[in-house]
């Protein structure tokens, strides 16, 4: 378990790590692969948002798939990178890639809403939490086919099952990533709660 962070200490390398991290989860995998594949710019393509789920409305499920996966990986390479320095770099590279994909600096910071960034995240942190994660999504999505209440409730799970797993540190950081996932949601909640939110769907366009 990573030491408690200590921010008297090594500022310098933590504001490096977090820009560097910054910058690589404002990558805008979704933006990009739409675009140069043809399909336009995901921006105008039904809700706007640039994650994998939007991607997903234009049909092109392989689009969807690399945008997730993308979208997951630049945030475990970013917590990977910055293991390489220790622990506490780890966790503030966790913190800067799912800010920098939910306030992108490309974008005049109108980026996603985390939640595949916030599972790569996960997965260099600790492999076992996003697995839990990821399977409460993959439940939630199948049974009820609302990918943002999926990811609502796994994101909310995480520091939950992080703490249950003894990861205390890793839980509390994951609260404000939650938090933050949260309120980029607060359009979908509404909708959830009037009933107007679209579900999954997995035909072509």
């Amino acid at each position: 378990m990573p030491d408690p962070i200590s921010w008297s200490q090594d500022l310098p390398y933590f504001a490096a790590g977090f820009l560097v991290a910054y910058l690589l989860g404002s990558i805008p995998f979704g933006l990009l692969l739409t675009k140069f594949s043809g399909a336009g710019d995901i921006r105008e393509i039904g809700s706007g948002n640039i994650g994998a789920t939007n991607v997903l409305r234009t049909g092109r499920k392989g689009l969807a798939i690399a945008t997730l996966l993308l979208d997951a990986a630049k945030g475990c390479v970013a917590v990977l990178i910055g293991q390489s320095f220790g622990p506490d770099l780890a966790i503030i590279a966790a913190w800067g890639a799912v800010l920098g994909h939910l306030f992108p600096v490309w974008l005049k910071f109108k980026g996603g809403k985390g939640g595949a960034t916030a599972l790569g995240v996960g997965i260099g942190l600790v492999p076992i939490l996003a697995l839990y994660a990821g399977l409460t999504w993959l439940a939630v999505a199948i049974l009820l086919r609302y990918s943002s209440l999926a990811t609502l409730l796994a994101i909310a799970a995480a520091p939950i099952y992080a703490w249950l797993l003894g990861y205390h540190q890793i839980a509390e950081a994951f609260v404000p990533i939650a938090l933050l996932i949260w309120l980029k949601h607060h359009a979908n909640i509404r909708r959830l709660l009037a009933g107007e939110e679209s579900k999954i769907k997995l035909k072509s366009a």
